[in-house]
């Protein structure tokens, strides 16, 4: 078997970030046709179909190791012409790490570690959102570089470094807590209660409720898919929820909301995992994460 090409693994690369033959090679300056050509090249090389050829693109089983393998060498390119030409490159070489962050993190303790790095003009991240219990699929799929995860085993050709756990205290508006818990979390209040949930990847709330009653309930639900948002709704009143530590002092503190179940909280361990590559930025950005982590996670 030949060897690859990086020209094809770089248009692979293209294909699944911007969905589509078409958008890629808008992204790449080429024609359509030679995206295609590229991709059936490198199939034939392989031996394998590595895209789905649907909207949007994916990389295939076969095709994620190769996905992967383009954007480590992606971003050792980049660092190294960085290196290379210096201060005075004139901001050529331009350095993008993709990474996958659970939406409280992110609302919360993660935007301190990328302030905590060194400006670098040539250094820019790209910040997706994810369930912790779903991030890792994109460090599988080789989409991102890095992520934010409550996965504890490494991910193939990744590191993985415990960070501590977030922990989640169940809240509700004074109003609500009257209403609905006027004996506290019980089987009955849990299971005709309004609950606050993110998004149906989110199972902090269903934890709760496992843990206070021992089995598995179906109240009522509202879906608040923004960290606000959903504070928001909870002070309001809308329904219960389970929320950070780190966003609830301030309304416990305040008599905005109550704790529902006091000296009983739901921790949800995170881990990081980044890919196994010899590289000064993720090697930076690793420490920074391990850092502010070790202030803002239990």
């Amino acid at each position: 078997m030949t060897g690859l090409d990086f020209t094809q693994l770089r248009t692979l690369t293209a294909v699944v970030t911007e969905g589509s033959f078409e958008a890629a090679a808008r992204f790449l300056h080429v024609t359509p046709s030679a995206v295609s050509q590229r991709i059936k090249a490198l199939e034939e090389t392989v031996g394998q179909v590595l895209v789905r050829r649907h909207h949007p693109c994916e990389a295939t089983e076969a095709g994620r190791p190769l996905l992967r393998l383009a954007g480590q060498l992606a971003l050792l390119e980049r660092e190294a012409l960085a290196d290379a030409r210096g201060p005075l490159g004139g901001g050529r070489g331009r350095t993008r790490v993709a990474v996958v962050v659970n939406a409280d993190s992110l609302a919360t303790w993660f935007p301190a570690a990328l302030a905590r790095l060194p400006a670098r003009p040539e250094l820019s991240f790209d910040i997706r959102q994810d369930d912790q219990e779903h991030t890792a699929d994109l460090l599988r799929a080789g989409s991102v570089t890095a992520a934010v995860t409550a996965q504890r085993e490494a991910v193939q050709g990744c590191r993985v470094r415990r960070l501590g756990a977030m922990r989640y205290r169940a809240l509700a508006a004074p109003a609500l807590a009257d209403r609905w818990f006027p004996d506290g979390p019980t089987r009955a209040a849990l299971t005709t209660a309004p609950v606050i949930v993110f998004d149906r990847k989110d199972r902090v709330q269903h934890r709760f409720i496992r843990s206070v009653t021992g089995c598995a309930l179906e109240p009522p639900v509202h879906y608040v898919p923004s960290v606000p948002a959903f504070s928001e709704a909870v002070r309001l009143g809308l329904g219960w929820g389970m929320v950070p530590d780190q966003l609830a002092a301030a309304d416990l503190a305040a008599g905005r909301c109550v704790d529902l179940a006091p000296g009983r909280t739901v921790d949800i361990p995170l881990h990081w995992q980044h890919w196994r590559l010899d590289s000064p930025v993720l090697t930076a950005l690793t420490a920074a994460v391990c850092e502010v982590a070790v202030d803002a996670l239990h």
